[in-house]
């Protein structure tokens, strides 16, 4: 095996380890779920339909005997909902940011956010907030190559004077880079051994692209998930990686290493120049904390109940593209 490439079957034993998957019963999370079932981890599936995640626990129950999957309901376009699920965690390893949705027609969240920036920034922001003081290892965000199309609106977060579900899918996946960045500049200046980073699957096959997108793009999406799109067993590589791997650094973004970063094995891209603007970031940080109620706090060190906090088991690296 070349650093290049790095597969789920380099992912070594995870037992005693717990992550929390948001999005978990589809898509990038159901194949995230099963793989680290898979090595023996504990996986808390956080999902917004419960009959359905109870479908996708019941899928890799099958296919994996023993696994320990806690299913649990979490709506991320919903703050009240953020709040309910976080008070009810113990102290865990690796929270994975993953759900999300994308070009829906514009609608707003119970809290009265655009629902793309509600369910995949407000959302994930709010709960790596309150989950933090728990967190012992890792907090993967998932982002996608439409973070380099995006900017923040600033001036129109919800879209009343105008919106585009492309550029406003955009500004969420822009504002994902600019939260995990920032929370590993965080991190870096309190000592905390926590480590933040980004993963992106390229273009791969998920429910994701043809859920959100109505009309003559919903079509697009699905044919180009049938005849260009990777198959989500190698899109969710990179954030395999990005929570597993010894190797992975925080304030990496792990993504596929093939043409246009569109497909391939984990290795580190750079994100767009403006999602690295610490200035920017920090402006969103404030933003997000004003709009969520949330307000982080990082210790200098993780939760003390854990026999080994932070230890990363598994071997292998990413080929270094910066």
């Amino acid at each position: 095996m070349t650093a290049s490439r790095w597969t789920a079957a380099d992912i070594p034993d995870q037992t005693g380890r717990t992550f929390v998957i948001t999005g978990a019963n589809s898509g990038l999370g159901l194949a995230m779920t099963r793989e680290l079932a898979r090595r023996g981890a504990s996986v808390v599936m956080a999902v917004r339909d419960l009959a359905k995640g109870e479908r996708a626990r019941a899928e890799i129950a099958a296919a994996v005997p023993g696994a320990t999957l806690d299913l649990r309901a979490l709506d991320l376009a919903d703050l009240d909902s953020v709040r309910s699920f976080a008070a009810s965690l113990d102290p865990f390893d690796v929270l994975v940011n993953n759900a999300g949705v994308m070009m829906p027609p514009r609608r707003l969240s119970p809290q009265g956010h655009e629902s793309q920036f509600a369910c995949n920034h407000l959302g994930h922001f709010a709960l790596t907030g309150l989950l933090f003081p728990m967190i012992r290892a890792r907090v993967v965000t998932v982002s996608s190559t439409m973070h380099k199309r995006g900017s923040i609106h600033f001036d129109d977060l919800t879209g009343a004077r105008r919106y585009s579900p492309t550029a406003f899918y955009a500004q969420s996946k822009f504002a994902n880079v600019l939260f995990g960045l920032e929370l590993d500049r965080r991190l870096r200046a309190a000592a905390n051994p926590v480590r933040s980073l980004l993963a992106h699957p390229g273009y791969s096959a998920t429910n994701l692209q043809t859920s959100g997108p109505t009309g003559l793009a919903r079509g697009f999406m699905r044919l180009g998930n049938r005849v260009m799109a990777q198959h989500v067993d190698q899109g969710v590589l990179p954030q395999l990686y990005a929570a597993t791997a010894t190797a992975a650094e925080g304030g990496q973004f792990i993504g596929p290493d093939g043409f246009a970063e569109s497909r391939g094995y984990p290795t580190v891209v750079r994100p767009v120049r403006p999602a690295q603007d610490p200035e920017v970031a920090r402006r969103l940080w404030t933003l997000s904390e004003e709009l969520t109620g949330v307000r982080f706090v990082i210790p200098a060190q993780p939760p003390a109940d854990a026999a080994n906090p932070t230890a990363d088991h598994a071997t292998g690296s990413a080929s270094n593209g910066r």
